[in-house]
């Protein structure tokens, strides 16, 4: 962790003397000493950075070289600051900075240099040679970061076919009493919920029950949120019936749930609860229900579950054989050989079962462990690995923790991380526990927070796609686990940490002073609101999960770098003008999402003195108004608004020249509400690689679309129909572009008439079209012709086609993502023909009212994974062809007519005249039925 603490001093400094050399006279010599010095520790820490754990000495000597790195930092960040205000930075009026700063910079850089040196002089007796394991150059990273993994894939689990058969055989008893509560119980990261989720998604259990849910529960049970989460899970409701659940009070949520679930046999999964006072506060939500209703716990406390259901023994899973540790843990170590074997030669072996066996039978562990000896190919490293265990177990097993040997486990497995990865593992604790996290997101925050060198983006490769890199090696080494997949199949979309990882994140963040986490106390009884007294000795990130009561920020916290604010219904007293020492700041993400409090957010002005803020992202559900002072942020990387509204002044972006991100998400009932910005061709837009919302006109002026050379994400809004043949014809030259989103005003008269020079742009990949598309009355050819080769995911909206789009999209060799929304087709008959969409993985056909027969022939979507059919109200039929499908695994029917919907149920054991063409979908999900 030092290292990068390090590193990024050095490039604080590097930027200082490159950029502003000229406000630097007088002390340019002692900037450039405290520079190379840093560099010099850098080499050190890199090499030491395996050893430390060994040397008590060695950790004190790091710890010192952290701190002088922070406060190197934080004079650099003071002085540039201090430029900033003067003028300097790119200020139209340059001035020569006072005599006083400059004096005072010097001296602290003479004080930090002579506390490196004097560290500097003792390293020779701690012996660390360069060719340590740690030691990495950036040409060695960068090898390491293109080299390829074979994904660890979900499937790889052991030992749960006999568990799966007892929950199953529990699951589906005939119980005729009031809360038969099915239990699975044991430590953590042995397997509960993996072992939950493959019932509650088992063919079997989705033809028992009526209706599902799944709650997380966690150790900070917030009984509203669950209530409210299983009730919109079980009853489906409307928009209108949505908004109005949204305000219930916890009482008023336990009734309308216990009416809603009393007439049918539901089942409920409570995953991760642990105390039975948490039952105690959900159990008057739930009836008796129909026959055989369940509800099922994962818990790691075994008397949570005898106490909630004395009448059923809790299924407890077992610690893992050691037959079974050793195939778990082949899986992982060897993820190339898929043979059922997972064969290895013979010393290998031996090391791996010896080390297995200190993991105690826990899968967690053994998958971390697996995990980490991937990335080490001799018999050195395995037993470099080997010896290391022995003494992170040892210290573990000192500290008595009941997780002590896994704790060990996933510490020998932090400490492996190569230096770089660290502070990006470490990163994933600020989120709350369960939270899907966004790749893009994280991503971005990594790239503000510094932790992605500039100097790694090469040979077209930019800072974006290393951190991706980053991100993939963790996967691999499966300290993070893969949420969602992307469009494409292949890349992650959003990921996940198990709470004991995370646990490790928080523990080791907090004592490198790099993290901080705030959790308010949940007093919903509590008008007061919660205090956060910040102070300099806190972490320099900190991160505010959600809370009932309101958060207000006080005290002083001048090193603050980051500050992250999760609040769901909550309201942050965030005043920057009266938070001085917010000056540093780097990120900031606040949400605010009760709009009856903030009807309108009006930004302070004072954020514009956020000099060194590179990530902001502001969610209200009102309307925000950012201040002109926001072009004054001349650091900011990404800027992400979602709003019910907006207003921002036009010429926001002629200064932020190092912006890479802007997503401008908001209300579009009115385009003058929007972003109408002034984009000017040239330097700025070359560095931009995400845009979404604009208005078309933007870009059409002075030719500005054809500057945007690296984006690869672009949301754009048409007024006029002639500025679309305009604006698709640049397009064809940016060849970066993978995602085009375009739309018409929904209100709109003009539709895209002409779509030809789409064809052209084969590097598009992800496309989305809303607004009418003109036909020709005598067409030629299909209209949808214009529909790039490349696409992967299509999104047609209120296209208003009268020509079948299936005998143009079916034949798209890459498409694995269809949507038709809204109207997009006004025929009345579809045909899927045979051999037709190969590739397709999700097809979502929703609100096609004048969709009345569907054709599926046998070969059509031979890999269709999903299917959402919503509000197709005339459809007079589920098509035969969905027999054929095997492939499914969820369906989704939503607002359909009632008579149809019940041809495909069994209801009291009578299955309905159309059910033998669903029968084989593991998962088949039916909402809000309409009358017919």
């Amino acid at each position: 962790m030092a290292v990068t603490i390090v590193s990024l001093a050095i490039k604080r400094i590097s930027d200082l003397l490159i950029h502003e050399a000229v406000y630097l006279s007088g002390v340019r010599e002692e900037v450039e000493r405290l520079r190379a010095e840093l560099e010099r520790m850098q080499c050190f820490l890199e090499d030491a950075d395996h050893k430390q754990e060994q040397d008590k000495r060695l950790r004190n000597r790091v710890a010192e070289i952290r701190d002088l790195a922070y406060d190197a930092e934080d004079v650099i960040d003071t002085f540039i600051l201090k430029v900033a205000h003067q003028g300097g930075f790119h200020g139209i009026i340059k001035r020569f900075i006072k005599p006083f700063h400059l004096h005072k910079i010097g001296t602290e850089v003479k004080t930090i240099q002579k506390t490196l040196e004097d560290i500097s002089k003792s390293l020779p007796a701690y012996e660390i040679s360069g060719e340590g394991e740690g030691s990495s150059s950036i040409s060695r990273m960068q090898q390491r970061l293109r080299r390829t993994y074979s994904h660890v894939e979900e499937g790889d689990v052991v030992s749960l076919e006999g568990m799966t058969r007892n929950v199953l055989a529990q699951l589906m008893t005939e119980e005729d009493r009031p809360h038969v509560i099915v239990s699975i119980v044991g430590l953590g990261g042995i397997g509960k919920t993996t072992l939950a989720k493959k019932v509650y998604n088992h063919i079997d259990v989705k033809r028992h029950f009526d209706c599902f849910a799944w709650a997380f529960i966690s150790q900070k049970c917030m009984p509203r949120e669950v209530l409210h989460d299983v009730l919109i899970k079980v009853h489906h409701p409307s928009k209108k019936e949505r908004e109005l659940i949204d305000k219930l009070t916890e009482d008023e949520l336990i009734k309308r749930l216990f009416e809603v679930l009393k007439e049918k046999r539901y089942l409920v999964v409570l995953d991760d609860i642990w105390r039975s006072e948490d039952w105690d506060s959900l159990k008057p939500a739930f009836p008796q229900g129909k026959k055989g209703s369940k509800i099922l716990f994962t818990t790691r406390n075994r008397n949570v579950a005898l106490l909630a259901d004395p009448c059923n023994s809790p299924i407890e899973l077992p610690l893992l054989t050691k037959d079974e540790s050793w195939k778990l843990f082949s899986m992982k170590a060897f993820p190339g050989n898929k043979t059922e074997s997972h064969s290895c030669s013979k010393e290998f072996e031996m090391l791996g079962r010896e080390m297995i066996q200190r993991c105690g039978g826990l899968p967690l562990a053994i998958v971390a462990l697996g995990g980490l000896l991937a990335t080490k190919k001799s018999r050195d490293q395995w037993e470099m690995v080997q010896r290391n265990i022995h003494a992170h177990l040892n210290k573990a097993q000192q500290q008595n923790h009941p997780y002590g040997a896994v704790n060990g486990i996933l510490g020998l497995s932090y400490n492996d991380l190569p230096y770089y990865l660290k502070p990006c593992f470490l990163y994933l604790g600020h989120y709350p526990e369960d939270w899907e996290i966004s790749k893009k997101e994280l991503i971005r925050l990594w790239i503000a927070e510094g932790f992605i060198s500039p100097s790694l983006e090469s040979g077209g490769m930019l800072m974006e796609d290393v951190a991706e890199e980053f991100l993939e090696e963790l996967i691999n080494r499966c300290l993070v686990q893969v949420g969602k997949r992307d469009y494409t199949g292949i890349g992650v979309k959003t990921c996940r940490i198990h709470d004991l990882l995370r646990d490790l994140c928080m523990a080791e963040g907090e004592k490198e002073n790099f993290l901080g986490i705030i959790q308010p106390p949940i007093d919903e009884n509590s008008a007061h609101s919660f205090d956060v007294i910040l102070t300099s000795s806190m972490p320099r990130r900190i991160a505010i999960h959600s809370s009932k009561r309101y958060v207000c920020l006080k005290g002083d916290h001048p090193n603050l770098r980051s500050l992250l604010l999760f609040q769901n219904e909550s309201l942050i007293e965030l005043h920057i003008s009266k938070c001085k020492n917010f000056n540093f700041l780097r990120v900031l993400k606040v949400v605010i999402k009760d709009v009856k409090k903030v009807a309108q957010w009006n930004v302070s002005s004072e954020i514009g003195n956020l000099h060194h803020l590179r990530y902001l992202e502001l969610l209200c559900y009102g309307k925000i108004i950012l201040p002109r002072s926001i072009r004054k942020l001349k650091s900011l990387h990404t800027l992400h608004v979602r709003s019910g509204g907006l207003k921002i002044s036009p010429n926001v972006l002629y200064e932020l020249k190092h912006l890479r991100h802007l997503l401008l998400f908001h209300n579009w009932k009115r385009v003058s509400d929007g972003a109408k910005l002034c984009l000017r061709a040239g330097d700025i837009l070359k560095n931009i690689e995400t845009l979404k919302y604009i208005r078309i006109e933007n870009l059409i002026e002075n030719d500005a679309v054809l500057s945007l050379t690296n984006i690869r994400s672009l949301g754009i809004f048409f007024e006029r129909s002639k500025d679309v043949v305009h604006f698709l014809k640049a397009l064809i030259q940016l060849h970066c572009l993978r995602s085009l989103d375009m739309r018409l005003p929904w209100f709109s008269i003009p539709s895209f008439q002409d779509l030809e020079p789409l064809s052209q742009c084969h590097h598009l990949s992800k496309l989305f079209i809303k607004g009418k598309i003109q036909e020709d009355s005598h067409p030629r050819y299909h209209v949808l012709k214009f529909v790039p080769v490349n696409i992967t995911k299509l999104t047609l909206y209120g296209s208003e086609l009268k020509q079948d789009p299936m005998t143009v999209l079916e034949k798209l060799p890459h498409l694995r993502i269809l949507r038709l929304w809204s109207n997009s087709y006004t025929g009345t008959k579809l045909i899927c023909s045979a051999n037709g969409f190969f590739q397709l993985d999700s097809l979502e056909i929703e609100y096609l009212s004048e969709l009345e027969e569907w054709d599926i022939e046998e070969g059509a979507m031979p890999h269709l994974r999903s299917l959402d059919l919503v509000g197709a109200s005339n459809l007079r039929m589920f098509p035969e062809g969905l027999r054929y499908i095997t492939t499914l695994q969820e369906m989704i029917v939503c607002q359909m007519k009632r008579s149809l919907v019940k041809r495909i149920k069994v209801i009291d054991g009578r299955e309905g005249n159309d059910f033998s063409k669903v029968s084989h979908i593991p998962s088949i999900q039916i909402f809000g039925t309409i009358n017919g």
